[in-house]
């Protein structure tokens, strides 16, 4: 049974790997701690029942004790025996955490905090799947069948998560299965005895077979392509706004969706979209609302140290109905029920719907459309907006002063304050905060304050130069220079009534375009627009527009948000307090002396004369020039080489100085010696240069021949009509066997001249190919790098070779190979 007992502990242990992906959920470690914990009891309770040679329903049943000690320790209600056994009071807890997860599981969104529901939840699955997993793999001898329930493991993360969930996970989990196969198969194997190879060679069970080595190889494959192949496949990763040369691009991702940080960045997508020079026309809305608020289809409420940034939606279908709001009416708040057409141009591809805020009916959208309640979006995982002709009854909600300050601040427990006034701590943010809301008492006069804050006359202005970026650096920097456009202004008040501690956050959508009658209105980039929400408890969610009104055209102002620069004040009904324009905003027209008048003119739709701005270079220039820069290192590398082997003087002769008598009357010279090593070393990289000048000419090499040989050929059969190409040759093989073999070098010869000629007359005996390819892509560089990298592959292979050799002698399987069977 050791074996049975090894096998079920690799399939607990496989378990736990396959639970991986749920590190894309949570926030926190804390689940896999407890995970273990109940994985583990219940592995060893499978153990003790198979060590008393329990039947398999005893096994289970032995498990799922385990299973439930391990949960009444973990999750403890109050009412348990020795701190781990259950009674009855026990059970009804567990009922009532099964419960509270079912609404945690709507109320939260990813990542979610050490939730004792979810966790619950989390630890009860595992160890189900733990349990199934040892009965497939230990009692029935069907591990490949264990796969499935560790699947469905990683199919929890794959459907609540919208964004791409990370490959590593899937590989850990991928890694433990294989783990179970091999650990069965030498269980499989040792059950037949000694192994032997068709010779007659004894193997040892740790050694793999050929056939075993295919299969594993084929697994690791496997598991490469199934975690390369999506990132390789257009469309599987994306996002919200792809923007493309005509405007919004035509990729098919989900919102939010991309890669390692992946995430698409809604504001710079904003931002470039106002930047661009050229207007593209994206949406033409008809309603009979006669004085619409924006057009939403984004929300970013997920605020971090680097910035505000939107969360995967969920929901339910579009054609299954929509919440009513109606229930709000009885509070103080009005509501008009509206009715909108929407035609979305060919410019707009993504997989939001643009539609007026709390939507209760919707006309020719299908299943596809789903509707998110908290995040008030339309989205879609498998259509784009592209092309999308649809209408919608929507309720319109407006609301005084007077209801907004009457409603009650949200309980400490509330999920939606919990989660949206999540605030990194930045210093100069906090104080501004406590400074504006000093001695306010309820949270609509401290959204005002702040609101307020974002005035003309506190020197706040409107421009399009600022740097993109909502972190709290960015945040400071805006609130210091007071200028920027409606990504910082919707950001900051966000950031600000966040750090009050009342809910918001950042929507995105359009402002009312050009009014072509009838209640139709044409809307393009430049009425892409970003905007605060700020959540009141027992109304929801109400917008505050800060950007300037004069800056932003299609600006809608309202009794709950004024125009804070209008030179009067300004009494406006319960609905709103400007009509939407199609290229001006809602404030009146002798303002020019009190707002900043530094507006980037391609918000205008009307016109006029447009700043200057700096080139902007299209994003395959920079990919031209970095495959310039690529071609061009062959050639460099060959022009540094043959500078490297340049003498630049001829190696000078033995010469004698004088003649002086020796001690016994005889004459001798005094010569003065030559610089030996210099002389060969001329002559070799004279001779290194004259192959390498072959092989770019594309002239024979033979490595064989001796140098004079080499020559000799050379004179035959390629410099026949050259006199000058040939004496040169002649002297570099003789230089080079001399350097070669003799005991003095040649020296006194000027060798670079020789090879100026030899390499001349090549270069003429040549085509026009041989020659550009001579001068742009040297086949001498090439050929030496393909041996370089042959060499290194080939001395990788041999050392990976010694070390698995090394490693065998230590692999813990070797041990079990001699164990016996039970």
């Amino acid at each position: 049974m050791s074996a049975h007992r090894n096998l079920g502990f690799v399939a607990a242990a496989a378990t736990v790997l396959a639970a991986a992906p749920l590190s894309a959920i949570f926030l926190h470690w804390t689940w896999l701690i407890e995970v273990t914990i109940a994985v583990a009891a219940v592995a060893g309770a499978a153990a003790l029942s198979r060590l008393v040679r329990a039947p398999l329903w005893g096994q289970v049943l032995a498990m799922l004790a385990g299973l439930v000690l391990a949960l009444t320790w973990i999750f403890p209600g109050g009412t348990e025996l020795l701190a781990f056994l259950p009674t009855p009071s026990t059970f009804r807890y567990f009922g009532e955490l099964l419960g509270t997860s079912v609404q945690d599981m709507r109320a939260y969104g990813v990542k979610v905090d050490d939730v004792d529901s979810l966790l619950f939840l989390t630890v009860l699955g595992v160890g189900v799947v733990a349990v199934v997993a040892d009965v497939l793999a230990v009692g029935l001898r069907r591990p490949a069948l264990a796969g499935l329930p560790m699947l469905a493991i990683y199919s929890v993360p794959v459907a609540v998560y919208v964004d791409s969930v990370p490959a590593t996970p899937f590989v850990v989990g991928a890694c433990g299965y294989l783990w179970l196969l091999v650990t069965d198969n030498v269980d499989r194997v040792r059950r037949f005895g000694r192994r032997f190879t068709g010779e007659g060679r004894d193997v040892d069970v740790w050694e793999a077979s050929p056939l075993a080595a295919a299969g594993r190889r084929l697994a690791v494959v496997g598991v490469a392509v199934a975690v390369a192949l999506p990132l390789a496949v257009p469309g599987m990763t994306g996002g919200l706004l792809n923007p493309t040369g005509d405007g919004m691009g035509d990729g098919t991702g989900r919102p939010g969706q991309g890669g390692n940080s992946g995430r698409i960045d809604l504001f710079a997508a904003l931002s470039g979209q106002l930047n661009r020079t050229e207007v593209t026309e994206f949406v033409k809305v008809t309603t009979n609302d006669p004085a619409p608020f924006y057009l939403r289809f984004g929300v970013a409420d997920e605020l971090v140290a680097g910035g505000f940034r939107d969360r995967a939606p969920s929901g339910r279908p579009v054609n299954r109905g929509l919440p009513d709001p109606s229930e709000r009416a009885g509070r103080g708040v009005q509501q008009q029920r509206y009715h909108a057409k929407v035609e979305v141009t060919k410019n707009l591809n993504m997989a939001l719907l643009p539609v007026y805020a709390e939507p209760v009916k919707t006309e020719d959208l299908g299943g596809n459309w789903l509707y998110d309640p908290k995040l008030q979006v339309i989205f879609s995982n498998r259509e784009t907006s592209r092309g999308k002709r649809y209408a919608f009854d929507y309720v319109r909600s407006t609301y005084s002063p007077s209801v907004l300050r009457a409603a009650p601040s949200l309980p400490a427990d509330d999920p939606v304050l919990r989660q949206q006034t999540v605030t990194p701590s930045v210093p100069a943010v906090d104080q501004l905060v406590q400074r504006l809301v000093k001695g306010k008492q309820n949270d609509y006069d401290k959204v005002r304050a702040i609101y307020d804050h974002f005035s003309v006359e506190n020197g706040f202005t409107y421009s399009l130069t600022t740097r993109v970026g909502t972190s709290g650096d960015d945040i400071s920097n805006f609130l210091a220079t007071k200028a920027g456009f409606c990504q910082q202004y919707a950001a900051a008040m966000a950031w600000l009534v966040r750090a009050a501690g009342i809910p918001a956050r950042v929507a995105f959508g359009f402002t009312n375009g050009t009014n072509s009658g009838g209640g139709s209105y044409v809307l393009t980039n430049k009425n892409l627009h970003a905007w605060t929400e700020v959540y009141f408890g027992g109304i929801g969610w109400v917008p505050f527009d800060p950007t300037p009104a004069a800056s932003v055209p299609g600006s809608v102002r309202s009794a709950w948000a004024p125009d804070t620069d209008a030179p009067e004040e300004v009494a406006p009904s319960a609905g709103t307090s400007a009509a939407p324009g199609g290229g001006d905003s809602a404030a009146g027209p002798n303002r020019p002396d009190r707002l900043d008048r530094d507006i980037d003119q391609g918000l205008s739709i009307a016109g006029g004369g447009s700043t200057r701005r700096s080139p902007v270079w299209p994003w395959w220039a920079g990919g031209l020039v970095a495959l310039l820069a690529l071609l061009a290192v062959p050639a460099l590398r060959r022009s540094v080489l043959r500078r490297r082997r340049r003498a630049w003087a001829p190696t000078p002769a033995a010469t004698a100085l004088a003649t002086v008598p020796g001690q016994r009357g005889e004459v001798r010279d005094i010569v003065v010696g030559v610089d030996a090593d210099r002389a060969r070393t001329d002559a070799h990289a004279a001779w290194d240069e004259l192959l390498d000048t072959l092989v770019d000419f594309q002239v024979l090499v033979d490595r064989t021949e001796t140098p004079r040989a080499t020559a000799e050929r050379l004179v035959r059969e390629t410099l026949t009509e050259h006199a000058g190409a040939v004496t040169g040759v002649r002297l570099l093989g003789r230089a080079e066997e001399r350097a070669r073999y003799a005991r003095d070098p040649l020296t006194g010869e000027a060798l670079q001249p020789a090879l100026r000629a030899v390499r001349g007359a090549l270069a003429a005996r040549a085509d026009r190919r041989t020659r550009i390819m001579a001068a742009l892509l040297p086949p001498s560089v090439l050929l030496r790098w393909r041996t370089a990298l042959a060499e290194r592959s080939a001395r990788l292979v041999a050392g990976g070779g010694r070390l698995r050799q090394r490693l065998l002698r230590w692999n813990p399987r070797r041990l079990l190979a001699g164990r016996p069977a039970r």
